[in-house]
Formats: C-alpha cells, sequence, structure tokens
C-alpha cells in the first residue's frame, strides 16, 4: 500500500507535469494539480500506510524536485502535505462514521471529503509559509492552491469512478 501510494502519486505527477506544466502559478502550486487526488485516494483507500507513502513521497518530490535548495520547506511541506488529507481521512471516520470498507461513503461525503481535502492542504501550506516569512502572495497562492487542488482531485476521483463503471458488474455491485 506504501509503495503502490508512491507509485500512483509519482504517476499522476509526471501526467501533470506532461499535461498541465503551464498551469504551474509557482513551483509546487498549479492550477490543476493531479496528485492531489491520490493523497485522498490514498488515505481513503489505504489510511495509515497511504499517510506513509505520502510523506515519503511528498519529501522525495520536495527535496530533489520542487525545492531542492530549502530544505526546511521541502521538510515541512512534505510533512503537510501528508498531514491534511490524513486529518480529513480521520475527520470523516470520526463525522461519518466512516468505515475501513469505504461501503458508507456517499456521493455527498466524498465531495465533502474531496472539498475538505482541497482547502486543509493549501491552507496549511500557507500558514507555514506566513509562519516562515515567505514572500509570495499568501491570498493569492491559497486560492490557486485550492483550485489546483480541487481540479485535480476532481479528474482523478471522477476517472478512477468512470474506471470502475467499466468493470465487470459483480451481484453485491450494482
Amino acid at each position: 500500500m506504501v509503495l503502490a501510494t508512491i507509485a500512483l502519486f509519482l504517476l499522476m505527477l509526471a501526467i501533470n507535469e506532461w499535461l498541465f506544466k503551464h498551469a504551474e502559478f509557482v513551483p509546487g502550486i498549479n492550477w490543476i494539480y493531479l496528485p492531489a487526488g491520490i493523497r485522498l485516494l490514498s488515505t481513503l483507500l489505504f489510511g495509515g500506510a497511504g499517510a506513509i507513502g505520502l510523506l515519503i513521497v511528498s519529501w522525495l518530490v520536495s527535496f530533489f524536485y520542487f525545492f531542492p535548495n530549502d530544505f526546511m520547506r521541502a521538510f515541512v511541506g512534505g510533512i503537510v502535505a501528508t498531514i491534511a488529507p490524513y486529518g480529513v481521512y480521520k475527520l470523516a471516520q470520526y463525522a461519518f462514521g466512516l468505515h475501513a470498507s469505504l461501503a458508507n461513503l456517499t456521493p455527498r461525503r466524498l465531495l465533502i471529503c474531496i472539498v475538505g481535502c482541497s482547502f486543509a492542504s493549501p491552507l496549511l501550506h500557507h500558514l507555514w509559509f506566513a509562519l516562515h516569512g515567505d514572500p509570495q502572495p499568501l491570498l493569492d497562492g491559497f486560492v490557486v492552491m485550492f483550485v489546483g487542488d480541487l481540479n485535480g482531485t476532481l479528474l482523478v476521483v471522477y476517472a478512477v469512478k468512470t474506471g470502475l463503471w467499466f468493470l465487470p458488474r459483480t451481484a453485491g455491485r450494482r
């Protein structure tokens, strides 16, 4: 599950860089950010193992790709990128009584998780930027990151949902 999370995140990052590099606001903040969808899906599907995979891959891409010359930003950024989706997952478990099987994850609850994760990640990132004294425009960066995470998560979640629709139906799945 950890390795699956790492592989899927890296795949989505590569696809995002290939398709949406032109939609980058600043390094690490895009108008469409597909890896945000993997952040949510990996925590929903894999729980703690997904969070561990996210932490590892977030540190890898932060240290070696996005911010190779800024240790603190890469280190904290990896933690924040993991805490936000895992926190939303834990909150959904508490608020919705979310089962590990996700059997009670309704479309409405999933949408709440998508919006929650898309809000939590930029909020935590930009709180860190503000405390760290980052010179980038915080409000603009927050809005773009929220929109990008929301767009990316919706695209990934509904692509997965569409893909599942094409799988053969079982007696228990209608």
